[in-house]
Formats: C-alpha cells, structure tokens, sequence
C-alpha cells in the first residue's frame, strides 16, 4: 500500500544542485556552531532553514543527553522536519557533534526560495516528509506517553497525535523504557504521565495542550485578516487549502479534531484514481497538507467554530472555543460529516476505552489476539474489518439489514465474506454495553435472540449527521440539516450558498456524493468561485484585482 515519503536511506543525502546552494547562501547568514553547541531543542519555534557547509549535526535524546540516531548530518545536507512549512515547533534536539560552519535562512526568506525553484522545492520537501515517516515508524520524538494503557486522557493524547502525524512514544507503565524517561524527568516512574521533552510534564494533558508545545495550535492575533477561511480539514477542506494557497491567497484551514476528517480514519481506500495498490485515508490527506503548507496555506488545529456572523461591510467574523476570533472575505465550509453516536446506554462512558469511531493503527492495538466488533454496512465499516483482520483473532460486522449490496462497493463485500477471520452477521444489533472502566463485553441482538459476546474493541461507523450545528442560521440547510447550495439556495454557483461569501464543498453539501475523490474535486473547483466573490466590483478589502486567475482551470 503507497505511503507518504519514499524510503529515508534513499533521500536522506539527495543533495541540493549547486544553484540552489549558491541561491540558500545568497539568502542566509554563516553560522558557526562550536562542537557540543544545541542549535535547538523540542518545543523552539522552526523559525530557520540549516544548510551544512562544513561539521557534524547529530540527533540528539533529550532523556540520556547521548546520540538518539547512528546517522548525522554533514556537508552538503540540510536541518529540517517538515513542521518547517507550517512554521511549528521541533520536535528533536540537535547538536554540532563537531566544530560546524551553517549557512541559516529565515523561514519566509526561504519559503519564497522554494517557490520561485520547484526543483529545489521538491528535493527539501520529499525530505522533510521521508523523515517524519521515519519519525513515525521509530517513534523518534520528544513527546513520550507514559501508561497510555491505563488513563483515558493519555489514549486520547495518542489518537490525536496519530491521526495528526504526530511521532511520539509510549510506554507501558512499569517498562524499563518508561522507568527511564520518567527518572530523567524527576517524576514518580509509578503513575501515567505525558512528558515533551526533558522540563515538560504535561499536567492535566489535554490535545490543546499538546498542540500548543508542537506548534500545531498557531497563535492567531485577534481579528486577524485573512482572504479566505476554510472550516473543516477533511478532503475537501485539505484540496481548497492547495489551491487557495497556489493562487496566492491568504488562506486559513481550521480543524477541531485531525488533519483528514472521517477520511483520515479510513485504514485503506483503494478506489481513489492513482493509488492501484491502495492508500489510506490519512496518508492521502496529509499529501495534500503538505503540498498546502508549501504554498502558504496555514492549518490550526484543535479549533473549532463556535459561531460565524457577517459583517456590515460584507465580510465574516468566526468565533473560536477558545475565545479567539478571525476575519475573513469569504469562508469555505468543509466540516463534513461524523459517525452518529448509538442510542446505547453507557456507550459515551466507554467512547476511547473500548468504543471507537476510527480503525487506524493507534486503535488496531487494543484489540490484538481478541475479536473485534465493528458496526456498520457502509465502505468505511467494510475497510475497517478488512484492517482489524490483521491484528484481531476474529472480526465481527454487524449489519442491521439483510445485505451489503445497497451500501458497499462489490469489490469490499467480496473480499470480507471471502475473509476466513471476518463473520458477518446480518439482521443484527448492539443493544447493551458491559463493563467497569474498561469495555469488556457486549450483546447484540439478531433475529430474535439475544447473545453476550466478550470484546474490548467495537467500532462504530454508522450513518453520519452534518457539523452545521455551528452556522446558527446565517445560511439555508436542508431537513437534515446538509448546506444547501447552488440553484435550491438561491446561487448562481453549485457551491455557493443562500450567504453570499459562503460556499460549501464536499459531505456537509447537501446533494454531494459522499466520495473522497468528489470531495478533493469540489474543494479545488470552488477556489475559482472564492475568486470571483474576491473580485468582483466593490468587494470589501479586495487585495489582488489583475493578478490571474489558475484556480479555475488549475489541475
């Protein structure tokens, strides 16, 4: 299955043309570094492009003080981790291992660069994403998770942090592993603790918090200004992000819980035009992200929406939960859809402790050698008990109706009744959950009797409902409450909504069709529309009158 970034032995020492050195020269300052100096730690602001012209940089473990990875970088390579587009925080320490000589490039100054060579452009960026994957394969990071198995807050700091692409490192309470890093931290080794380098110990750990220490959380200034704000980062959210971005845009994406939307939770989608052997939700979303931040897209996450008004001067004003605000020329609304919540009850008390509304490697854990239950007749449920296959003893889909037919594609429903570890039983319902602080076990009803079947893992990926709870009347929904757009709403454009400045794209559309490819379609196409509302005469605070307009014939 395609992954994002090619094989880190492969790029880590592509060097850059001698051009694009000569132009980072022309751009940067020299630095000299004397052996054993820290050029940054966990949590500093990646304000800096690296380039080494002579020395020794080496990775280093926060915990110990000792060398954290056998390969260093030396002349002709570059310091970088891709949180350098976004303009995030380290995650790693590094080190002059020796006497070093650097040439530093101010963050904006070489963003431009990039810009202005896309051959350069692409050498940094394949980089930078081949060495977060191999962050995330290794665990290599600052931000260490300390009994996860046992504190439903820390599982939740985990679920944020894989869905975000966000390497980190958890120990079972009571390891060797985690013994050591809480000893260096100067804590009791004996309770759960999330821990961001060697000073920070997380109290009350929440993912703001986290957010906040990796750079995800910007800070936003008040009433800030940008072009447009798109809300929702999902596959539609992520796609007008690119292509606001490429038209020079001032372009803010804001997510309230992960980078990929219900997208992200799927472990495999192999029906998206390009990827034959498959791709999963997450890894396609997070291209997309990447390529956004390349053109100055910026994401801000956890955010969420807690209302949205117009102002008389035709602009918009969005109110954050956390009390923030920004202003916008035009807004994009991108939240999607989320998986309804089971009329059972005491499912809320186990929702992260047994109940899940994602299949992705971070939840494949919890149910190893066990059976898992998953809910649901859809493509999402069909890929997830495809995934679970892998790791759970036995895989249990519970279907309500009779048949897969109306509700998932031919190819999935063939493959999971070809499956020898997936059962699948129709007619059926969980009515009852079991447990003390943990899932144990629950009944499902089917056909008219009653059984108990022991389980610590059941995901739920039935229906969805529309996140519009937000917009409190400033544009016209549908009964079930989807956006309406286009002619049912009074607009000349099928993504315009009863607002004008608002569009709407992708799942929360009412009259989508629930695809990821129609969604990145829909989120590339309505940057055209976002332009001309933009431009056109007597638009409020119009910035960019003459410049072109690729977004609408863009590919």
């Amino acid at each position: 299955m395609e992954k994002i970034g090619r094989d880190l032995l492969e790029m880590q020492r592509v060097p850059l043309a001698e051009a694009h050195v000569a132009a980072i020269r022309q751009a940067g300052t020299e630095v000299r570094y004397p052996a054993g100096t820290v050029l940054v730690r966990p949590g500093d602001p990646a304000r800096h492009f690296v380039y080494v012209e002579e020395g020794e940089i080496e990775v280093m473990n926060v915990f110990t003080g000792e060398r954290l990875i056998a390969a260093t970088l030396g002349p002709t390579q570059f310091m970088g981790e891709i949180s350098f587009l976004a303009g995030g925080s380290w995650s790693m320490a590094f080190r002059a291992a020796r006497d070093t000589r650097v040439v530093e490039v101010p963050r904006r100054a070489m963003l431009d660069l990039m810009a202005q060579v896309p051959e350069m452009s692409d050498i940094v960026i394949t980089v930078l994403a081949a060495r977060r994957r191999k962050q995330l394969e290794t665990g290599h990071s600052a931000l260490v998770l300390i009994g996860e198995e046992l504190h439903r807050d820390i599982r939740r700091i985990a679920e944020f942090a894989g869905r975000n692409r966000l390497p980190c490192a958890s120990h079972p309470l009571g390891s060797s592993a985690a013994h050591a890093v809480a000893v260096s931290c100067s804590v009791d080794p004996h309770r759960p603790a999330v821990i961001f380098g060697r000073d920070t110990v997380i109290a009350d750990p929440t993912p703001e918090k986290v957010a906040r220490l990796i750079g995800l959380n910007q800070d936003l200034a008040d009433d800030e200004a940008v072009d447009v704000l798109i809300v929702g980062g999902g596959p539609a959210g992520v796609s007008a992000g690119v292509y606001a971005g490429a038209e020079g845009l001032k372009a803010l994406v804001v997510e309230d819980i992960a980078i990929g939307g219900q997208a992200g939770t799927s472990s495999r989608i192999e029906n998206y035009m390009g990827f034959p052997t498959g791709i999963s939700g997450a890894d396609l979303v997070w291209r997309g992200e990447v390529q956004a931040m390349k053109f100055g897209t910026r994401f801000a996450m956890p955010l969420r929406v807690e209302a949205l008004e117009k102002l008389a001067d035709g602009t918009f004003c969005a109110t954050f939960g956390n009390g923030q605000r920004v202003r916008a020329r035009a807004v994009v609304i991108a939240t999607g859809v989320q998986y309804r919540r089971l009329p059972i009850d005491r499912l809320a008390g186990f929702e992260g402790a047994g109940i899940y509304y994602s299949a992705t490697e971070n939840e494949a854990r919890f149910c190893r050698d066990t059976e898992a239950i998953v809910i649901g007749g859809g493509n999402s449920a069909g890929q997830a008990a495809m995934f679970l296959s892998r790791v759970a003893a036995r895989v249990r889909l519970v279907v309500r109706g009779d048949s897969l037919a109306a509700s998932m594609s031919s190819y999935l429903s063939s493959r999971l009744e070809a499956d020898p570890a997936i059962t699948i039983q129709y007619g059926a319902r969980v009515t009852a959950v079991h447990g003390d602080q943990r899932l144990e076990a629950v009944t499902i009803h089917c056909n008219g009797s009653a059984e108990t079947v022991d389980t610590c893992a059941v995901f739920v990926m039935v229906g969805a409902v529309p996140n519009t709870g937000w917009l409190a009347g400033l544009v016209k929904l549908d009964e079930h409450g989807f956006v309406l757009t286009g002619g049912d709403a009074g607009a000349a454009s099928p993504y315009a909504s009863s607002c004008p400045g608002v569009f709407a794209v992708g799942d929360v559309r009412a009259g989508s069709v629930k695809r990821v490819a129609s969604s990145v379609g829909e989120g590339s196409v309505v940057i055209s529309r976002v332009w001309e509302h933009l431009h056109r005469p007597g638009q409020s605070g119009d910035r960019h009158a003459g410049a072109s307009r690729a977004a609408a014939s863009a590919t």
